[in-house]
């Protein structure tokens, strides 16, 4: 008897999921950045405000493919009827083979890098540090989803706190001195620059689609999990930014090489420092359990139709979770963290792939209202079609930018990418297809 997914997600847990992958370690290392590309206090805060309304235009796509389809894989489901199997089979193969394990990895080194300056007691550190944070919470998650989805909530509570913690801090700090704040030149290249550097750190708000099949009242609960998140991260970051900005004014910001630290310092000197790293390893904690929780899921998906992971596509009956697509995932990150040994920065040059599928996603809500239009959608679009044109032209946007940024910098990250995903589309053909033949 085939074991299916229970539903144990309630509309709390799912929201955890999103928030706690969204808010990383992004916040912290961006805001100068982004601060520095818009001019001034209004920029900053404009700017962050259209990152959120943009990835809630995704969010309410989102919503409506994974209440019409809710089940496990998100993007492998919608992309797989919109365009044909071959589509979600290339989004599953690139989840798998590079993107997760690569992400896992990389918020595993950051997690290393800021634990080893609370305690290192031996050389590689960090290395050590990353294959733990990387062995453990796959363990964890391999355990059961209720013990995966309650370390992800407890976790996001206590980084969501944090925040608002460094905003209370800010406001008992005195204000900068109107000097501090003196506008700097605006440009359409730092406008660009800010912009990426914006919707790199709210990245993670689609997680929630990849687990639909876990949620309680899919109908409802998707929805409201999926803008709830979204809306509330946007307001952190836009508090936390605010904060930033009463404390260090516009231009001690901009040159801020540890923003948050220098926040906090102006009320708590002593203890600063060390507060806003332990913040950060738990936020990172917190990203990689909910790409970890929601990522075996695709790969749970994808094996349970394609013949070549079909091992892949079982539910554990003991555990009740995903458990070889967990231990998979988890070899492959651990793989990439003992073979680099550092912070990954060709991870980075992923992000080509992530905004192809992520604009192809966009396109299958147009697709599939036209092909399949006597599906059931519970919730559609608000705003549509505009919202969908807007979603589908920043994500347009984005292809177009890490793809000039990747052959600007360093072009073999992007042929590494492109042949990962073109080895995906062999071993699709010698597969699947040869299988029907």
């Amino acid at each position: 008897m085939e074991i299916a997914p229970k539903k144990e997600l309630s509309l709390f847990d799912s929201t955890c999921i999103i928030v706690g992958i969204i808010i990383g370690v992004g916040i912290y290392e961006t805001a100068p950045k982004v601060a520095a590309g818009v001019g001034g206090w209004a920029g900053v805060l404009g700017v962050w405000l259209a990152g959120g309304v943009l990835a809630l235009t995704g969010a309410m796509c989102y919503a409506e493919l994974a209440t019409a389809y809710p089940r496990e894989g998100g993007d492998y489901v919608y992309l797989s009827r919109a365009f044909g199997s071959w589509a979600g089979y290339l989004f599953g193969w690139s989840q798998l083979a590079i993107i997760r394990p690569g992400d896992i990895a990389m918020m595993a080194f950051v997690f290393a890098r800021y634990a080893g300056t609370l305690y290192a007691p031996f050389e590689n550190t960090r290395t050590v540090y990353a294959a733990v944070v990387v062995v453990v919470l796959t363990a964890v998650n391999i355990l059961g989803v209720k013990a995966g989805k309650w370390t992800q909530n407890i976790l996001t509570v206590i980084k969501a706190l944090g925040l608002v913690a460094i905003v209370v801090a800010a406001f008992l700090a005195p204000a900068a001195p109107a000097q501090t704040s003196e506008p700097a030149e605006f440009s359409m290249g730092g406008l660009k620059l800010a912009l990426i550097l914006v919707l790199f750190t709210f990245g993670g708000w689609n997680e929630m689609a990849y687990v639909a099949a876990e949620v309680k009242r899919p109908q409802q609960n998707i929805v409201r999990s999926l803008i709830l998140g979204t809306t509330l991260v946007t307001v952190l970051y836009i508090l936390v930014n605010g904060a930033f900005l009463r404390v260090l004014g516009y231009g001690k910001m901009v040159g801020s090489e540890a923003v948050a630290v220098e926040t906090v310092a102006a009320v708590f000197p002593d203890i600063a420092g060390r507060a806003i790293s332990v913040l950060i390893c738990i936020s990172a904690l917190g990203t990689v359990n909910g790409i970890i929780f929601t990522g075996s899921r695709i790969s749970y998906a994808m094996g349970a139709e394609h013949t070549a992971f079909r091992a892949l596509g079982k539910w554990s009956p003991r555990s009740g979770t995903p458990a070889l697509a967990l231990a998979a995932q988890g070899v492959l990150s651990l793989a990439i963290v003992l073979v680099a040994g550092s912070f990954v920065e060709t991870i980075l040059y992923t992000a080509p792939v992530v905004w192809v599928f992520l604009l192809s996603t966009g396109l299958s809500v147009f697709v599939l209202r036209r092909k399949e239009p006597q599906v059931l959608r519970p919730y559609k679009v608000t705003a549509y079609p505009v919202t969908a044109i807007v979603f589908c032209c920043f994500c347009a946007f984005m292809l177009y930018s890490s793809v000039s940024y990747a052959l600007a910098i360093k072009p073999v990250g992007l042929l590494v990418c492109s042949a990962v995903v073109l080895a995906g589309a062999i071993l699709y053909w010698l597969t699947d297809i040869r299988g029907r033949t």
